[in-house]
């Protein structure tokens, strides 16, 4: 007895330090400031000391530090700012999406999508319903958030199961399995960007080969297998462990809303308008001669494969626009305008934050520390010996610890990926799959962290079925979840390398210079 309580004491200890390191974390708008300031210092410094290594491109010249506080490296920060917050590389895919996922998502589209499809499921997929839709609705996660887990939580006590084990499984598919869709979304050419520009500092030719879908097959099979794996851990574990649920909240059907008939005939003439959308985007590329095919009748190096920002937005944006005007949440284009302005001015935040890592990000390629710490980085992993299978692992860890203090899967990459892209290349592993791997161990650590933008709501949920619920109570229900995500996924990654399998269109894993 003594010994289990040691253990939750140390878990509570383990947590408590958790939430009082990342809370004393600058905000991310902050944090990329302060790199920004720091990687200028430190150009001056390494270039100082007259650090170089050989281009790693194999051309045989010498690459050294550049100094950004010299004369031409202030020049180069006052002439280049607006360029450096202009072309930071998620930024204009991020918002040209959002135009298309936030029409969907303000006209109740994907709201009325995703309860439907819970509240039509039988009783006995109940619980992997609730995984697959949360993880399909990483399309628009916001949605995701504030209407699958408190839908689970009643559903799962309509039927006389425990509350937060309905609220725990929407939970673990919206956000551990983030990464994972049928569909590509918004986080696709958001961190693909910015892997590709990484990837660019070590072979530029390769990067421009790169295209947004890389991850593509790999996420697509990851829907099914952390479906099945969800759902073991909601039913065997989580469920049994919450035991049998006695508050107040058990066995009431009040609060769950129906799909309306208007609803209903918005979902069948959005649904129309998906199937002439996809055949017409269809007509694009499936034809010999199509406009948006490549050279030779290329499909994966194509224009088509380059515009799939636009081909979201499109077919997001035109259901959602359908939708809206059958349910009538549409009347005028004036309430389009409006909508969109308000799924603008939701993305305030990320477009300050892109002025700011745009400028790191900028700063770091420009001093070319990031080429050397590529160099230096991949000859210690040479030195120690760390390759294959052991080397994925590894990243794989730092990437779920530095997740559980950084919460933005963006703002992380922006850092991670001019390091570590680089670091992997060298090693022989293409950046699509240093980037999977860091969606896998993103993923699965965002439920066990405070710091995750839509914690605090997701406690709020679960307080209204045990007043008692907190942050360490709410990871302790979670906790199993990560880990077995987290164990299982990468597993599963493995066998995809060992399997040697493409990650997505035209994208390996291996790099051969």
């Amino acid at each position: 007895m003594a010994d289990s309580k040691n253990k939750r004491g140390m878990i509570q200890g383990f947590l408590d330090f958790v939430e009082k390191t990342g809370n004393k974390l600058p905000h991310p708008i902050t944090l990329f400031a302060i790199l920004a300031v720091l990687v200028v210092i430190a150009s001056a410094i390494l270039s100082a000391a007259d650090l170089q290594v050989e281009d790693p491109a194999g051309e045989g010249e010498t690459i050294t530090v550049n100094n950004l506080l010299s004369s031409d490296g202030i020049e180069y920060m006052f002439t280049s700012m607006v360029d450096n917050f202009i072309n930071f590389a998620p930024l204009g895919v991020v918002l040209a999406t959002m135009i298309g996922i936030g029409i969907a998502e303000r006209t109740g589209l994907i709201s009325v999508l995703l309860r439907g499809f819970v509240l039509f499921i039988p009783k006995f997929l109940l619980t992997a319903g609730l995984v697959f839709a949360g993880i399909m609705s990483s399309v628009a996660s916001d949605a995701g958030y504030v209407v699958l887990p408190p839908l689970g939580a009643m559903l799962f006590a309509a039927l006389g199961r425990h509350p937060l084990a309905g609220l725990a499984a929407a939970f673990a598919g919206v956000s551990a399995g983030f990464s994972a869709n049928l569909l590509l979304s918004a986080v696709d050419p958001m961190l693909g960007e910015l892997t590709m520009q990484a990837a660019a500092t070590i072979d530029p030719a390769y990067a421009e080969g790169m295209n947004n879908a890389m991850n593509y097959y790999f996420i697509i099979a990851s829907t099914f297998f952390l479906t099945i794996v969800g759902t073991l851990v909601s039913e065997k574990i989580v469920e049994p462990r919450l035991g049998t649920y006695k508050g107040e909240h058990g066995e009431n059907t009040d609060g769950l809303e129906k799909i309306t008939a208007q609803e209903k005939k918005g979902m069948v003439y959005a649904g129309l308008s998906a199937l002439i959308t996809a055949i017409l985007l269809a007509l694009l590329i499936v034809p010999s001669n199509a406009p948006l095919r490549g050279e030779e009748g290329a499909v994966i190096q194509s224009p088509f494969m380059s515009s799939l920002v636009v081909v979201i937005l499109i077919f997001f944006f035109i259901p959602g626009l359908v939708y809206g005007i059958v349910t009538k949440s549409i009347k005028s284009d004036k309430d389009v305008a409006n909508q969109l302005s308000e799924t603008m001015a939701s993305m305030g935040m990320f477009i300050v934050l892109a002025f700011t890592a745009g400028q790191f990000v900028a700063y770091f390629n420009e001093s070319n520390m990031g080429l050397l710490l590529g160099v230096y980085g991949a000859e210690f992993l040479n030195t120690i010996q760390l390759d294959g299978i052991p080397l994925i692992i590894m990243f794989v860890l730092i990437t779920g610890i530095i997740n559980i203090f950084i919460g933005s899967a963006s703002a992380k990459w922006a850092i991670m990926a001019p390091v570590f892209v680089p670091i992997m290349m060298l090693q022989g592993y293409s950046p699509e799959l240093t980037q999977m791997a860091y969606r896998v161990a993103d993923s699965t650590t965002n439920i066990i962290t405070p710091l995750m933008t839509y914690f605090a709501i997701i406690i709020a949920f679960a307080q209204k079925y045990d007043k008692r619920m907190g942050i360490g109570s709410l990871i302790s229900v979670m906790l199993p979840y990560s880990i077995v995500f987290l164990i299982t996924w990468t597993l599963m990654l493995i066998v995809w390398i060992t399997l040697g399998l493409d990650l997505g269109p035209g994208s390996p894993i291996e790099y051969n210079k």
